[in-house]
């Protein structure tokens, strides 16, 4: 079906395009032109941008990934998110069982083969977080289950039917030759929950390794004497960096700094979101503990331990704008095209061009989201 909608101003790979008339056959653009004069009557007044692309998604609407993996759970956080502006997202599952990655796997297949049409839209693949980590940098992973891998997991990451599969490792935990296995399947390798020295990371990036999860938190730190992983990301230019930006896991100059060396074209912006966004829960049980929210930050009981966040992608791309001196047009690709590269996902979203899908949001004069559009219907 053959649909079109005229907005005032819109964000393209080319820049800034005012009154464009954007037209979609089938939830994919076809065409972005000058809209004509019957057209302008009827146009969106604001600032058009593309839909967000959030890697790492842990849970949302009340519900945890790792709670109870099944379709009826990744229903309920894409739908929790969609309305927050990601129009693409990783579910993501932290550290468990192998019985419990393997049912997450099985309900991301379910989904993808089966599911409604506007969640299918949303879900493009599966990050795994673990369980290959540092227990010297578990964070609320569970202890228990950080292992090294085994064949019948590695059966489950490799999987076909799940759509882009983003794992998260600590060098020192897996061999090179497990990281070039993983990229060799297809599957796109992160470092993160490390304690690894710098020779230790460059050599995983070396392997294949292309990414950092949340940079900063829960890897081993830049000093003068050992660069670590954070000196590692930093220093070579073809990796990319996922960020928190909600004022919480990073102070807003450390993360302006890494920002500024990363660029717009390697900074990926994520959420690391509980079950806390889009919903009014306080407390989550979480293994043998709760994750705690103080207003706008989560942790453990004592306070002491970040606990994933309750950020949503819109307040992490305007937090990136208004605060650590990025531009909206940046802020936006960090949260859309960047991610959509790194998962290897750049020519079907991630863009307002042709040939991509119909994903976009509208923001009003101050920068406010009025409407999010997915496959080119409005669903919020």
């Amino acid at each position: 079906m053959i649909e079109s909608i005229t907005v005032e101003q819109v964000l393209t790979p080319k820049g800034w395009l005012e009154n464009q008339t954007i037209t979609a056959d089938s939830g994919k653009i076809v065409s972005i032109s000058d809209a004509s004069p019957s057209e302008l009557s009827g146009i969106y007044k604001g600032k058009l941008i593309p839909g967000y692309f959030d890697t790492q998604v842990n849970g949302g609407g009340g519900v945890l990934f790792n709670h109870s993996p099944s379709a009826a759970i990744v229903e309920t956080m894409a739908l929790a998110h969609l309305r927050f502006g990601t129009t693409s997202m990783l579910p993501t599952i932290i550290t468990d069982n192998a019985s419990t990655m393997a049912q997450a796997a099985d309900a991301i297949a379910e989904v993808m083969a089966g599911g409604p049409e506007c969640i299918k839209a949303l879900i493009k693949g599966i990050h795994f977080e673990g369980p290959f980590l540092s227990k010297a940098k578990k964070g609320v992973h569970e202890a228990q289950f950080i292992r090294t891998p085994s064949d019948a997991e590695l059966a489950t990451l490799c999987r076909k039917d799940i759509g882009k599969v983003l794992l998260t490792v600590a060098p020192e935990t897996v061999s090179t030759s497990f990281i070039k296995e993983m990229v060799a399947e297809g599957v796109v390798v992160a470092i993160g929950h490390t304690n690894a020295s710098y020779e230790q990371v460059q050599a995983a990036i070396d392997a294949g390794a292309t990414g950092f999860t949340h940079l900063y938190n829960a890897m081993s730190a830049l000093t003068s004497r050992e660069p670590g992983a954070v000196g590692a990301a930093l220093l070579n230019d073809r990796v990319y960096c996922g960020f928190i930006i909600d004022h919480h896991h990073l102070h807003r100059k450390s993360a302006e700094l890494a920002l500024n060396v990363k660029t717009a074209n390697r900074a990926v912006l994520v959420t690391d979101a509980m079950a806390h966004v889009g919903s009014d829960i306080e407390r989550l049980h979480f293994f043998n503990t709760e994750i705690v929210r103080h207003g706008d930050k989560l942790t453990t009981p004592d306070g002491k331990t970040l606990a994933g966040s309750c950020l949503d992608m819109h307040s992490a791309v305007l937090n990136t704008h208004n605060d650590c001196g990025v531009t909206l047009e940046d802020a936006s690709k960090m949260a859309s095209a960047t991610p959509a590269q790194f998962m290897g996902l750049d020519s079907d979203i991630g863009s307002i061009t042709e040939g991509q899908r119909a994903d976009f949001l509208l923001l009003n004069s101050a920068n406010a989201l009025t409407h999010v559009f997915s496959n080119m219907r409005m669903v919020f």
